[in-house]
């Protein structure tokens, strides 16, 4: 099995992104001076999407590689 850089990154920015949406949600309800956009929830949901994906990609290039050995390609 080798080593991917995706799964690290994608648990990082997945937790990253839970905390700062969570933050967005229930924190800091003092949204006047920032023109009621809550910037903390946004970036949280954008973290947290890209993390999804780099865990879906690595997951894919996972399964692709365990058929690629198991047709005796590698």
């Amino acid at each position: 099995m080798n080593f991917d850089l995706r799964i690290p990154i994608g648990l990082m920015f997945s937790l990253y992104g839970v905390l700062l949406a969570v933050y967005g949600l229930v924190g800091n309800p003092d949204l006047k001076r920032s023109l009621e956009i809550n910037i903390d929830l946004i970036w949280g949901v954008v973290l947290l999407v890209f993390g999804a994906f780099m865990l879906v990609t690595a997951m894919l290039a996972a399964k692709a590689q365990a058929a690629e050995a198991k047709q005796g390609k590698i």
